[in-house]
């Protein structure tokens, strides 16, 4: 009987949950200013730029892509998208990715006027510990939040990357820099 009165309860609350929400739901809806701007789906209004990323980044795992990057533009709706892979994308891949992305948003309503997929380029950037992992021994630029010796940008030899922390050779020193305290990394191209 415990057990019953438990599931009972649960699903009341779980039903409450979900009244609140969708009551929530309309007030937005009825805001013009947030229909005006592109975000009229549920995911959007509840989630955010950050659900986006967490969509994006189940899917393209899951697909065998790395999401690098992604860049919302709301004056035109552009939504661009940067995915990378072991041996690098082409232009099939991207094909693919923007065929299957264009179904996943359909269905889950997000309203957009333009996808890009597009790989990192040459000069990718850097944000994850992970990043900074697979690309040791590269040359990276660097821009920090808060300066080390009164310098902001470096330029170096990534030596190691390791809890939270990078190791980098710059002009002849081994500098060690908080991954909390990188603004942008970037991967230097070789030409």
């Amino acid at each position: 009987m415990k057990e019953f009165l438990e599931v009972t309860e649960n699903a009341q609350k779980y039903e409450l949950r979900q009244k609140f929400m969708f009551s929530i739901l309309e007030k937005f809806v009825k805001m013009k200013s947030i229909n005006s701007m592109g975000f009229f789906s549920p995911f959007f209004i509840c989630g955010g730029a950050m659900a986006l990323e967490e969509l994006l980044e189940s899917t393209l795992k899951g697909m065998g892509y790395e999401l690098v990057e992604v860049e919302r533009l709301a004056h035109n709706k552009l939504l661009r998208i940067f995915v990378d892979k072991e041996g690098g994308i082409n232009i099939d891949d991207c094909v693919t990715i923007s065929n299957h992305l264009s179904r996943l948003f359909a269905v889950e309503n997000i309203d957009y006027g333009r996808l890009e997929v597009s790989s990192p380029g040459l000069d990718r950037p850097l944000r994850k510990e992970a990043d900074f992992l697979r690309f040791m021994g590269e040359t990276i630029k660097l821009k920090l939040r808060i300066p080390i010796q009164g310098q902001r940008n470096f330029v170096g030899v990534l030596r190691e990357a390791n809890n939270g922390i990078i190791k980098l050779e710059s002009e002849g020193k081994l500098l060690d820099i908080e991954l909390s305290n990188v603004g942008k990394a970037r991967l230097v191209p070789k030409l």
